[in-house]
């Protein structure tokens, strides 16, 4: 039984590597309301697994795997922006 498991092992590896990446952004999140719709946009996003906001620091810190768009997460922030009258931009 151990040969068996040890082959089944070597020919169907049960691993794989996901490259998280981090990205940041100013928002001019006034309250937690705010902050708890910018969770709700990007919260959407397929490959997102985490979001924190800080309204006092008015920033925005998105982890997510490589197949989000940095671009995309600001576009959808952006739309926010529009509605909402508060300033998006990625963090320097």
């Amino acid at each position: 039984h151990i040969i068996v498991f040890i082959a089944i092992v070597l020919f169907f590896p049960t691993f794989l590597i996901i490259i998280m990446t981090e990205t940041r952004f100013d928002v001019g999140m006034t309250c937690e309301g705010c902050a708890n719709a910018v969770k709700r946009i990007l919260g959407k996003v397929d490959g997102v697994s985490d979001i924190q906001t800080s309204v006092e620091a008015k920033s925005v810190v998105v982890v997510h795997d490589e197949s989000v768009s940095k671009d995309d997460l600001l576009a959808k922030l952006q739309k926010w922006s529009a509605a909402s009258g508060k300033s998006v931009a990625f963090s320097s």
